[in-house]
């Protein structure tokens, strides 16, 4: 059976040391990388099953390499590492197509277990519906655009997912723990609350515009999008 590949990204020689012994006792294959710009060349030069990110990084930041590889790459698990716990960061980080992050310091348990669950996971299909629409919204899933009334509209790659899984269930109220199940991935380990935080940004962009708004809350249950009258 072929070893689960991880790239290590971590500039703290001290923890990416620790990180390789604990990942290599697991039966991992493992490498690391020190800095930003050779982290995203090892990403763009070959695929890893799962990326451990460091925020921090010299050369070229995590959250830059993060945004450059969901360019090209957005089935990859990658795990954030960051000292920080500012929502914000958190939130960002997410936005810009991480899996998950955890907060240094960690137990290596916990890493240990987020990684088994992310490996567990299949990597995403390409979308079966090829578009999607409500009303004057269309969603072209291939292509990853979004229109209305005409209008280009650029979506975060999480705003997008939400998105097309709102329309892909029409006027069926869905959970919060449903959405964070099907778009965060039910491996997801922080509050439901990031929900409501995207449900706003799609809100800014899709409806605020726009005279008829389509998503819409139920209060106590979660959200829907339903056409307008």
């Amino acid at each position: 059976m072929t070893k689960p590949n991880i790239l290590i990204v971590e500039d703290e020689q001290k923890l990416s040391r620790v990180l390789q012994l604990e990942l290599d006792y697991e039966n991992y294959q493992t490498t690391v990388a020190d800095n930003g710009k050779t982290a995203l060349k090892r990403l763009t030069d070959q695929t890893w099953d799962l990326v451990l990110l460091d925020i921090m990084l010299p050369e070229l930041s995590g959250m830059e390499v993060l945004r450059r590889v969901r360019r090209f790459d957005d089935v990859t698990p990658i795990i954030l590492l960051t000292a920080r716990d500012e929502v914000y960061d958190k939130v960002n980080g997410l936005d810009q197509g991480a899996n998950d992050y955890i907060t240094k310091p960690f137990q290596i348990e916990e890493l240990l277990a987020r990684i088994r669950v992310h490996l567990r996971q299949p990597r995403r299909a390409t979308a079966q519906h090829e578009e999607l629409r409500v009303g004057d919204l269309v969603v072209d899933v291939n292509a990853r655009e979004v229109h209305r009334a005409g209008q280009s509209i650029d979506l975060t790659p999480r705003e997008f997912d939400l998105l097309v899984y709102l329309l892909q269930n029409k006027n069926v109220v869905l959970t919060r723990d449903q959405l964070i199940e099907h778009v965060w991935g039910f491996d997801y380990f922080g509050d439901t609350n990031v929900v409501d935080v995207y449900i706003r940004y799609l809100r800014q962009k899709i409806d605020k515009p726009f005279e008829h708004p389509y998503i819409q809350t139920v209060r106590g249950v979660g959200y829907t999008i339903k056409e307008h009258a």
